[in-house]
């Protein structure tokens, strides 16, 4: 019982130590996650969208700078229906937003280049 109490005589201080430490620097473990990975590489890439893309942006008003900055940026892939592993562009599918979904993207993300193929209003 007495080692007990010293253990958490030192680990709730460093825990809290550590917490404002990292909170300060803006350390996160956001990025690491696999939703994160496809977003970020995806919108380092050069966009072309396909015509089918283009004709849903028209029909649903919605320009480029809205896909990349809200649609693709707070998306969530739906890595069951998307194909992480094709060679040699794995395409995806994602849903805008997380929660109740209102838009779907499918595009490919390949070398150089992210085409966005289809977008869908899901309501």
């Amino acid at each position: 019982m007495k080692k007990l109490k010293f253990y958490l005589i030192g680990l709730i201080p460093g825990l809290i130590l550590v917490f404002f430490i990292l909170n300060k620097k803006g350390a996160s473990c956001s990025g690491y996650l696999p939703n994160s990975r496809v977003i970020a590489e995806t919108l380092s890439k050069e966009f072309t969208y396909s015509e089918d893309f283009k004709n849903g942006m028209s029909t649903y008003k919605i320009d480029e700078k809205f896909v990349k900055d809200s649609i693709i940026t707070k998306g969530k892939v739906d890595f069951d229906r998307s194909h992480a592993q094709k060679k040699p562009c794995p395409d995806y599918v994602l849903t805008y937003p997380e929660k109740n979904p209102v838009y779907e993207i499918t595009f490919e993300k390949c070398e150089e280049t992210a085409t966005l193929n289809s977008l869908k209003k899901l309501k």
